[in-house]
């Protein structure tokens, strides 16, 4: 069984409905990812937040947002860069501590 919580919750600080904050499950190793329905870009925000917010590595953060995820929805060839996998990539520029994306690539084409 794999624990996904709202990137939103991160971001916030806590849930906006008094559930368990998502940053404490990260510290504790119990979150292995993260979504978001309405706030789509708080992923890569909270990806770095978590990072700089807990003792979690920035590689083990960016994986809730894409290895663990395509793992968890069967998409086996995206998520990480290595052999015979799709090759997407974003560049980021941090801005008073916040992700802007500079650059985008997918299947190692850039995009954006």
């Amino acid at each position: 069984m794999k624990t996904i919580m709202g990137a939103p919750n991160a971001v916030r600080g806590g849930s906006h409905s008094g559930n368990v904050p998502a940053s404490a499950l990260a510290r504790n190793g119990l979150l292995d990812g993260l979504s978001s329905d309405y706030v789509p870009n708080s992923l890569l925000h909270n990806a770095f937040h978590l990072a700089n917010q807990t003792d979690l590595p920035l590689n083990r953060s960016i994986a809730m947002v894409s290895a663990n995820i395509a793992e968890m929805v069967g998409l086996p060839d995206r998520g990480e860069l290595a052999p015979g996998k799709r090759a997407d990539i974003v560049q980021v520029k941090m801005v008073e501590s916040l992700p802007i994306v500079r650059k985008v690539w997918t299947k190692g084409n850039q995009v954006v």
